[in-house]
């Protein structure tokens, strides 16, 4: 799996963007960066979207592609997501007063993008990919996703406090290559990141060690405003395992 790193990051401004990860030019999680870092070529080449929550650094792209891919694919985006995320999408965003409703546009039999409601740990497969979907402890039933494709599976989840069933499912899978996971704040915050389900390094430190041993580790969605201090204090933490994203649009093979 080719996977590029659109943004990750847990905010927007100038050199920072916020949350989207490309596997194979396919297969995108989260749409906070993919309208402002792809062509629109690149765009419409996507077939599968998996949302992870309905806060608006991981959704707000869903609105400026169906925009900008208006009548160009042939056929709609497909959304996955939990329940409760889709009808938060629905009700509140693509909902024809904050944004026109590209679920039925240009009309219902033919939309612009479609989004389907996925089960916790129901596993499920999108062309080449098998996905297993799990709940973390963060806002509106948001969830993780462990992707596998051929001998390689790797584990995303992006918005998270401390969190429990997910490591369980990973420990299960042989074949996991990597965790994409993330931290947020820094140790000063830590009742900020307590109060809003994120980490900062002491808790992802301790997070740590419920995971599957000796598999590397990317940590994303750090706050831009504070990331110089959160790299500050990161150091050290992992055994060597542990990378930071500090910049967007790096790019992983696993």
């Amino acid at each position: 799996m080719k996977i590029q790193v659109l943004g990750g990051h847990g905010g927007l401004a100038k050199g920072f963007s916020t949350t989207s990860f490309l596997i194979d030019e396919k297969l995108l999680i989260d749409a906070g960066a993919v309208a402002a870092t792809l062509t629109i070529e690149q765009q419409t080449n996507i077939d599968f979207i998996l949302i992870s929550h309905c806060h608006l650094d991981h959704i707000k792209d869903l609105a400026f592609i169906s925009d900008n891919c208006f009548g160009l694919k042939g056929k709609p985006f497909e959304v996955y997501t939990h329940q409760t995320v889709k009808q938060i999408i629905k009700d509140h965003f693509l909902n024809d007063i904050i944004w026109p409703d590209f679920t039925i546009l240009p009309n219902k039999n033919n939309p612009t993008i479609s989004i389907n409601a996925i089960a916790e740990e129901v596993k499920f497969s999108l062309g080449d990919y098998h996905i297993i979907p799990v709940k973390v402890n963060h806002a509106h039933d948001a969830m993780g996703f462990i992707i596998e494709k051929g001998d390689s599976a790797v584990l995303f989840t992006l918005d998270t406090g401390p969190t429990e069933r997910i490591w369980e499912v990973a420990r299960q899978q042989p074949n996991l290559k990597a965790i994409f996971t993330e931290v947020s704040f820094p140790n000063q915050l830590s009742k900020v990141a307590e109060l809003s389900d994120h980490h900062t390094p002491k808790s992802i430190e301790k997070e740590m060690l419920k995971m599957p041993q000796d598999i590397p580790i990317i940590l994303t969605h750090l706050k831009p405003n504070y990331q110089d201090l959160i790299l500050k204090e990161m150091q050290g933490i992992g055994n060597g395992r542990v990378k930071v994203l500090e910049h967007d649009g790096e790019e992983f093979n696993f």
